[in-house]
């Protein structure tokens, strides 16, 4: 069995370094297959998002603040940009909290995805945080062909993405 591969020093939380599993994914690379759950616990994969521009942002649990910062900036620009583009926030969070969570925020631009089962998509996306059992913060879009046309990965744990390269991939998208 092959082994996952590990990104040591790849983000740091408080100072202190933490390692990634799973590939760095660039620009121009096709995105990885993966299936996480939705909030009626049924399964959604890569393909079942359909073939809109999509952003997949990634965050450690939605109940934390700056997870929330982030879901709800990106549940505003997703009412801004209408149908155009289907934006997805997902965590290891379960679906239920994702849900109970999105009640009490109100968000509803934004569909909540779960990799709470085997961290796949985390390991798929280099995102999963081996030290934590979390997927880090970041940032992916996608076109409608599934092409990755945006990749971030937030370097400081509690640092929030840089919401207009999200807005500028988008805009060249679009």
């Amino acid at each position: 069995m092959q082994t996952a591969t590990e990104r040591p020093n790849a983000i740091i939380l408080r100072g202190k370094p933490l390692t990634l599993i799973g590939p760095e994914l660039r620009i121009g690379d096709r995105a990885p297959d993966f299936t996480l759950t939705d909030q009626t616990w049924a399964p959604v994969t890569l393909a079942s998002t359909g073939s809109r521009v999509r952003v997949f942002s990634i965050v450690p649990s939605l109940e934390t603040s700056v997870c929330t910062l982030q879901t709800k900036r990106f549940s505003e620009e997703a009412g801004r940009l209408g149908d155009k583009v289907a934006f997805y926030a997902i965590s290891r969070d379960l679906p239920y909290a994702a849900k109970r969570w999105c009640g009490a925020e109100g968000v509803t631009n934004v569909t909540t995805l779960s990799d709470h089962m085997d961290g796949n998509f985390g390991r798929a996306y280099g995102t999963f945080i081996k030290e934590m059992g979390l997927d880090a913060r970041s940032v992916f879009v996608l076109d409608g062909r599934g092409t990755l046309r945006h990749v971030e990965y937030v370097k400081e744990f509690g640092a929030q993405p840089d919401y207009e390269a999200v807005l500028a991939a988008l805009k060249g998208l679009l």
